[in-house]
């Protein structure tokens, strides 16, 4: 066994993961990227199928994100925010800002100000308090915010992030710290409890007729809420996809209904984009696709190109200004965290940001789309193969018992790690939720590589079952 790999089994806790599984073999020990490709220490290299948890946008080692991080480096690493401003976080927020309202011109609907924090989960941390406090202000504190998120909802690891959460595998346990969330049902067509969806080889995916049940159901949530006169202070969603749900995406026009159903009922709405924003649904933000702006916009993952952890919450100015106030008044938002503003994320984040924005990146961008909905037509040939589910750069492929009836297999018969196992065996790295295994490429993946990514799939389900 390798010495970093017996270093790492003696002293490492790793995230989401049984540790007993882990101690059983021989992790793989990543040593390099370069574009798409990884490397581990004995030199073998792999495909780098889900952009390192969603993060890598352009690719290891890109460049011009390495030039602005060590530009940087020769300024400074890192000063406070707590009583200090710098360059790379003003502009970012700038850009941030401008990125995120081009499809809204008027004052009243612009997202204004931008919150800085470490994570996806921070970043929703933030929204969820400043849309608690904001809404105690409005109403006076005559009334507890209520907040709904989506069933399968996940949000990250913190405890106000956990109580938006709906899984029960990743938050039942922490059910004793957690406030109380309600859930509406998340539109999840292939399993649809109305029996809309039905799954035909041929052109892998057909509907029946859909009549909204789903929308429906958001709406008599909305309903029910606001007759307790309680109305739910904020609506709490991940735009077009879900994706620790298992890649569950929306059907064309449910996050426009929902989002009007809201905001007619008063509600804000928080939009979760850590890891459908900066193109990965086709557009920089997936609100973006259906003229959506949230009161709350959550980034992080891509928003660094994956270089180094940083989050942002954007938000309007009539929030910011719900929080203004004399110094003994203690208005103030009391949050935040030693590295907001990083100066190095910044940088980073500014380099990734403009080479997202060009002409040559977006037109990748596009043939990859195609490119990755060409080659996973190739699966539909397999039995174990339930749905293949595509919103951009993003797949998920369900792994069933049986396509004709639908069936799941149980967790303990460990259906995606063993396919996921079998992936990595033909060097392609991924990594499963459940017995979905989801694809995100890199927006630098070449045609030859994304046929071998899905290819490598194809052959280890084929192997596996």
């Amino acid at each position: 066994m390798h010495k970093t790999a017996q270093l790492d089994q003696r002293h490492v806790w790793h995230p989401f993961t049984q540790m007993r599984d882990w101690l059983r073999r021989e992790p793989i020990v990543i040593a390099s990227g370069q574009g798409a490709v990884l490397r581990d220490v004995r030199g073998k290299k792999y495909l780098d199928a889900n952009s390192s948890i969603w993060t890598n946008l352009h690719g290891h080692q890109h460049p011009k994100i390495n030039a602005a991080i060590t530009r940087q480096l020769k300024k400074i690493s890192h000063s406070s925010a707590l009583g200090f401003a710098n360059e790379p976080a003003s502009l970012l927020a700038e850009r941030l800002l401008t990125a995120a309202n081009t499809q809204h011109k008027t004052q009243s609907t612009r997202l204004a100000k931008v919150f800085y924090s470490d994570d996806g989960s921070t970043a929703l941390e933030v929204a969820l308090k400043l849309a608690y406090q904001f809404t105690l202000r409005a109403r006076n504190k005559q009334s507890q915010p209520k907040f709904l998120a989506l069933d399968g909802a996940y949000h990250g690891d913190t405890i106000g992030a956990v109580s938006m959460g709906h899984i029960d595998l990743f938050h039942k346990a922490y059910s004793g710290m957690l406030f109380q969330t309600d859930k509406v049902m998340s539109p999840y067509c292939y399993r649809c409890p109305f029996n809309r969806a039905k799954p035909e080889r041929a052109d892998a995916r057909h509907y029946r007729k859909c009549n909204w049940e789903c929308v429906h159901l958001v709406e008599k949530k909305f309903s029910a809420q606001k007759k307790k006169g309680n109305p739910y202070a904020a609506f709490v969603f991940e735009p077009l996809m879900q994706g620790a749900a298992g890649m569950i995406p929306q059907a064309d026009g449910w996050l426009k209904k929902v989002a009007e159903t809201a905001r007619a009922h008063g509600a804000l709405l928080i939009a979760d984009e850590v890891m459908t924003g900066f193109g990965r649904t086709g557009k920089t933000f997936a609100c973006q696709h259906q003229n959506i702006q949230p009161d709350f916009l959550c980034l992080a993952k891509g928003l660094t190109g994956g270089y180094l952890p940083m989050a942002a919450t954007l938000t309007t100015q009539s929030v910011f200004n719900a929080f203004l106030g004399e110094y003994h008044e203690f208005k103030t938002f009391f949050h935040g965290h030693s590295f907001t503003g990083n100066q190095l994320g910044a940088a980073a984040s500014l380099a990734s940001l403009k080479i997202l924005q060009t002409k040559r990146s977006e037109q990748q961008r596009a043939r990859l789309q195609q490119r990755l909905h060409t080659e996973l037509q190739s699966l539909w040939q397999l039995p174990n193969i339930g749905d293949i589910r595509q919103v951009g750069l993003v797949a998920g492929i369900e792994l069933v018992k049986n396509w004709r009836t639908r069936e799941s297999f149980t967790l303990r018969e460990r259906a995606g790690i063993r396919v996921c196992e079998a992936m990595a065996r033909r060097g392609v790295l991924t990594r499963p939720i459940g017995n979905v295994i989801p694809l995100l490429p890199p927006y630098c993946t070449t045609p030859k590589q994304m046929q071998t990514m899905v290819g490598a799939l194809h052959d280890a389900v084929k192997e596996v079952f």
